[in-house]
């Protein structure tokens, strides 16, 4: 498969996948209480470090492919994470 491609795809699943997120996230927001307090505390943590090791990762020459692909993960735990719970 093309390399570009295959980053191009790579980051489309992670746009999909992002939105998915959002749309939980914001569904739990939306319900209000603590645990939508504790949601956004969590949310801007999370935010902090995912993009510190993004940078850690490409300051050590980690590839393109490969701050995607972890961003990926977190993405997908979240969803996870927030299915279980609604």
């Amino acid at each position: 498969m093309n390399a570009m491609f295959a980053s191009a795809a790579n980051v489309t699943l992670l746009a999909m996948e992002s939105q998915q997120a959002v749309l939980l996230r914001l569904h739990r927001l939306g319900c209000g209480g603590p645990q939508s307090i504790d949601e956004a505390n969590l949310m801007v943590r999370e935010k902090i470090e995912a993009f510190s090791d993004a940078m850690r990762a490409a300051m050590a020459g980690g590839s393109f492919e490969s701050v995607v692909d972890d961003y990926r993960s977190v993405v997908r735990a979240n969803i996870e994470r927030l299915k279980l719970t609604d």
